[in-house]
């Protein structure tokens, strides 16, 4: 299995080196199938999908991008159908099935060079042959094993951090990570600090969202919470059980917000608060309020405990009254320094140059078959 991430680390990838430019490409990003994409997209991978379009369209390739209806591209979009009751099986293998059909369509209609999926359950659309990259954005251990053992050479499946790299099971078949980077330009907003604590999360249960409004109570300290409550029973419920019972007039629960909010939002904050109980693969939150001049209170879950140095740009504990203690010592941290740590470790450009350099080596594998089918 190749390891596509090594050559990487000088940043000309997407521009090609020597005498040779990189070939224009037509990529194909297909989208988890229940959740739209675009700037103001909620999830991490809905958000990264959305950066890689972008650029994709800005290098001048051409981006197509298959997502469900109320998704914004820079490229071509081609809708599914959003479903509009709870998210059940049913409504996942309708998703799914439209998924299959809109991915045979557009290899039918476009030469796609490269197929790159970011949904969870991507082995329900896989397809059978061609170019096809795969990014894990979820905790290794929330996908089939199998899906996770490729037996095509031109089907890669990678990380986002090394610590998710680290936890594949036995068996897993993974080319080197490609860490996530944010865009530190766009985020940053220069404004006063406000003495509130911010949490930004999809709504459910293994994000701990209760857990932060605990500790900013118990902090004496006013927390908002931005995010979506997608329609899974499950997460319905938490919100009416968990969260919505913790709500008073300093602890506020503001539903999604666009991009332009949360910047404002992040900026202004005293500190970001990550309860999450999962293993964070990432964390593209706490990336985006470093660079916003903000400290991260976390739990060490995951991927935190490199994204975040304790003591420096935030804290990391291991309870609730830790919680407490540590969004009050927030505005102690300096918040340039945080910034200054967002440039040096989190770069777009990094993330999207490893990523052209990925879809440039596989198209290459797709052109080696199509000459050797031409050949009499």
């Amino acid at each position: 299995m190749p390891d596509f991430a090594t050559p990487l680390t000088g940043g000309d990838a997407a521009q090609g080196t020597g005498t040779q430019p990189a070939a224009t490409l037509a990529v194909l990003n297909v989208a988890y199938p229940l959740a739209p994409v675009g700037p103001d997209a909620v999830g991490g991978a809905e958000q990264v999908l959305s950066m890689l379009d972008r650029a994709l369209v800005h290098a001048g390739h051409r981006s197509i991008v298959i997502a469900c209806r109320g998704s914004s591209t820079s490229g071509t979009l081609v809708e599914i159908p959003a479903e509009n009751g709870m998210l059940d099986e049913a409504a996942k293998r309708r998703a799914q099935e439209a998924h299959r059909k809109a991915i045979a369509t557009a290899r039918a209609r476009w030469p796609i060079d490269v197929v790159h999926l970011h949904g969870i359950d991507f082995d329900a659309y896989l397809p059978d042959d061609g170019p096809t990259l795969v990014t894990l954005h979820l905790p290794l251990d929330w996908y089939p094993a199998a899906a996770l053992r490729p037996t095509r050479g031109d089907l890669w499946l990678h990380a986002v951090s090394p610590s998710q790299q680290k936890t594949a099971p036995s068996g897993a078949r993974l080319t080197a990570p490609i860490p996530n980077g944010v865009d530190i330009q766009a985020l940053n907003l220069p404004q006063p600090k406000r003495d509130f604590a911010l949490v930004l999360s999809r709504i459910c249960p293994e994000k701990g969202i209760h857990l932060a409004l605990d500790a900013a109570k118990l902090a004496g300290v006013p927390l908002v919470v931005g995010g979506k409550v997608y329609p899974y029973e499950t997460h319905t419920r938490y919100f009416r059980d968990e969260v919505q019972s913790r709500l008073d007039g300093r602890r506020r629960f503001l539903g999604p917000l666009g991009f332009t909010a949360k910047r404002r939002f992040l900026n202004a904050a005293r500190c970001l608060v990550i309860p999450s109980l999962a293993a964070e693969t990432s964390s593209l939150v706490a990336m985006e309020a470093l660079a916003c001049g903000t400290p991260v209170v976390a739990f060490p879950n995951g991927a935190l405990p490199d994204v975040i140095e304790h003591g420096r740009t935030g804290f990391l504990v291991d309870t609730v009254d830790e919680m407490a203690q540590a969004i009050l010592a927030a505005p102690s941290l300096d918040a340039e320094t945080c910034r200054a740590e967002a440039r040096r470790r989190f770069s777009l450009e990094r993330m999207i140059s490893s990523y052209m350099d990925a879809y440039q080596a596989l198209a290459q594998l797709g052109t080696g078959r199509r000459r050797l089918a031409a050949t009499p």
